[in-house]
């Protein structure tokens, strides 16, 4: 039995575990015909061209985990954002862990969407946001929605901010073969609100582990979002990462990935403009070696006027490594005054590795700014030399290189604490001590 035939057959199972009655189920039901029909992405498939599941699907996941295993703090400290007091939902190996969790309902929800799911309090929230922007078509997204009943609900209601960062953390522990993991987010900020998630997929051993993760953000009027994914995993574990967003009048949400370990990582990452006045940004850098695989697609769709998006992506590719971007701009005709921008710039420091990458716009508005660029290239062999004139090691001096050619799309990261320990994250993909306090 193949892995979809396997997911399919057990929805029976899963369905055992889950109310029935509730109006979600319908739309899980439909989900799962949905992915019977379509299955999995493959390589005819444009936007998977360049990216290839046919390994994975040979791999015996176990749908669902076998038992609850407890972890201790002391042991997965180094994952947490312990330099500052933070909200936490954490999950093992799919499981919620109250024990490393700090959740709230203290004037806003930050919880379980277990819970949301479940209590008749949140239903009215449920009927309106559940599965309001995912993809109905998107094969992995409707696998996800099929199987969807946990993962972080998260609601700030109109004018409020929550007093300290969110962090979203899932950790697997090899405790079995190989598990799939399909955690569901659901994030809202209501009029006036602000907030600030940090996300990340974590395994604990080498055995093979695949998340198929899907989250849907709404920004209401003036919103705030800062989302940021650090994406740091072991050799065998693969990512599927589908994130949806949905903004309205005068919000701002910025998406910031850091791409640095995994087998196979795929960030979908798609903006929805329903309002005037929006700004939405997203940035990465991605540091690939040895055979790792890496590929951002992105879609800002620019329904309204008067509206900006930002896009700026750093790779640095290594050894056999590949890496794809895929940037899409759409404007509406009646999205006049759109300024559009987006920028791909990469650096192969090996003569083995790949990037792959394609910049679209589709512009049917007259009155707009738009520009999209890429480069492919390798260090610069006189600044190289220069820095080498100074007394620096040749390969502390390409590593500054590096971290310069990176250092932009830090500059927006809006938590110090963070900030520090992604450039500690650079310098040790980099194999230096760069030699400062970054």
């Amino acid at each position: 039995m193949d892995l979809k035939d396997k997911l399919v057959s057990s929805f029976l199972a899963f369905e055992n575990n889950v109310d029935v009655e509730h109006p979600v189920h319908d739309i899980r039901s439909e989900a799962i015909k949905n992915f019977e029909v379509k299955g999995f992405p493959d390589r005819k498939q444009e936007a998977w061209k360049y990216t290839s599941l046919n390994s994975l699907q040979k791999i015996d996941f176990s749908i669902f985990p076998k038992g609850i295993n407890a972890l201790e703090y002391k042991d997965v400290k180094q994952y947490f954002l312990h330099e500052i007091d933070t909200y936490k939902i954490v999950f093992i190996d799919g499981v919620y862990s109250s024990f490393l969790s700090e959740t709230t309902h203290d004037g806003i929800d930050i919880c379980l969407m277990s819970a949301a799911l479940s209590k008749p309090m949140y239903k009215q929230i449920i009927d309106v946001y559940f599965n309001a922007v995912a993809s109905k078509d998107e094969s992995l997204t409707t696998l996800n929605t099929a199987f969807s009943k946990e993962g972080a609900y998260i609601y700030i209601p109109k004018n409020k901010m929550p007093k300290k960062p969110i962090e979203i953390l899932h950790f697997a522990t090899g405790n079995e073969a190989a598990l799939l993991l399909q955690p569901r987010n659901l994030i809202i900020a209501e009029e006036n609100a602000e907030l600030q998630i940090i996300e990340r997929h974590q395994s604990l051993t080498s055995n093979e582990v695949l998340t198929n993760c899907v989250t849907e953000i709404f920004a209401a009027k003036n919103a705030i979002v800062d989302y940021y994914k650090v994406q740091n995993d072991v050799k065998n574990a693969s990512l599927i990462d589908n994130t949806y967003i949905s903004q309205k009048s005068n919000s701002t949400v910025k998406v910031h990935t850091f791409s640095f370990g995994g087998k196979l990582t795929r960030n979908n990452l798609n903006y929805y403009q329903n309002g005037e006045y929006i700004d939405s940004t997203m940035k990465g850098v991605t540091i690939l070696g040895e055979k790792q695989h890496v590929d951002h697609h992105t879609l800002v769709h620019h329904r309204e006027p008067n509206c900006e998006s930002h896009q700026d992506y750093k790779g640095i590719y290594g050894e056999k490594s590949i890496g794809v971007f895929n940037g899409k701009i759409i404007v509406d005709k009646i999205a006049q005054k759109t300024n559009a921008f987006q920028q791909n710039n990469n650096i192969l420091i090996s003569d083995k590795a790949t990037i792959n990458t394609k910049p679209q716009l589709e512009i049917f508005a007259d009155d707009v700014k738009c520009s999209h660029g890429c480069t492919i290239g390798q260090l610069d062999e006189e600044a190289l030399f220069y820095l080498q004139t100074r007394g620096i090691p040749k390969k502390e001096a390409a590593a500054l290189l590096m971290y310069a050619f990176a250092n932009n799309v830090l500059a927006s990261v809006r938590i110090p604490e963070l900030k520090l320990r992604i450039n500690r994250l650079i310098a040790n993909k980099l194999g230096v001590q760069l030699g400062f306090d970054l």
